[in-house]
């Protein structure tokens, strides 16, 4: 990470067969990590070789993830004219949902919190007085390890919402995001590109808020990530599209 500053995680995998599972990825930190899976699912594949995929394309990948108590599941398919796979991932469940107290210099307000296996979210919407963070870049990254501190996370993400998602029952709705992630064991703090775990942590959010299932497409600064959450079953996926190079 300090040879490539545009790096903003690392994650360690080893591929090899154990029942249904097809390796394993730890990240630096121990933490959880949904974009890093889908590039670890990707690189097994390209190494295994295209050959044996089914007729329709689509593999299916198991692989033991740092963070994760179970495997975690990739579905990818590769787009014949970018090279690029299609994937998506059923993210570990969350632990729970709920709204605790934050304050940082003169703010104070309680804000809605996902806590996941090996990560957690704090989330902002734009009608939180926190949302000017957003543009303080300095003092989020501030307020970002005293809070995780404050919740003995493993790692913590600021997520900042914006827009407007209409119903869930409407289609797809389009919300912007912004991550700001923290991981302390490695003392890593990035403004991140896409964050996955994040994601699925507002996906996760806003199903439980509207009280229905929710599909949404999340505009991120590298891209755009499609959460499908479903606040009756516990299950979460998310899609988006993954290269290597």
């Amino acid at each position: 990470m300090e040879r490539h500053p545009e790096v903003e995680q690392v994650g360690f995998v080893s591929f090899g067969g154990n029942g249904d599972v097809s390796g394993s990825l730890r990240m630096a930190a121990g933490e959880f990590c949904g974009n890093a899976s889908m590039c670890a699912a990707a690189l097994y594949l390209m190494r295994r070789g295209e050959q044996d995929l089914p007729r329709d394309g689509w593999e299916t990948v198991k692989l033991r993830v740092s963070g994760a108590s179970e495997p975690v599941e990739i579905r990818l398919k590769k787009e014949s004219s970018s090279g690029c796979f299609l994937c998506s991932i059923a993210m570990p469940p969350a632990l729970k949902t709920e709204f605790r107290p934050f304050s940082f210099g003169e703010l104070s307000e309680d804000l809605p919190v996902v806590f996941m296996q090996g990560i957690s979210h704090i989330i902002i919407e734009k009608e939180s007085a926190f949302y000017g963070l957003l543009s303080q870049k300095e003092t989020a990254g501030q307020a970002v390890r005293e809070w995780c501190r404050l919740l003995s996370a493993d790692g913590l993400g600021l997520i900042f919402l914006g827009g407007s998602g209409g119903s869930p029952s409407a289609g797809p709705g389009i919300r912007d995001l912004t991550p700001l992630v923290f991981v302390p064991g490695i003392d890593s703090l990035f403004w991140e590109n896409s964050c996955a775990s994040g994601t699925a942590a507002a996906g996760i959010y806003l199903a439980s808020k509207a009280g229905e299932a929710a599909d949404i497409f999340f505009r991120e600064p590298g891209g755009v990530l499609r959460a499908t959450s479903d606040p009756v079953s516990g299950i979460t996926l998310l899609g988006g599209r993954v290269s290597l190079s």
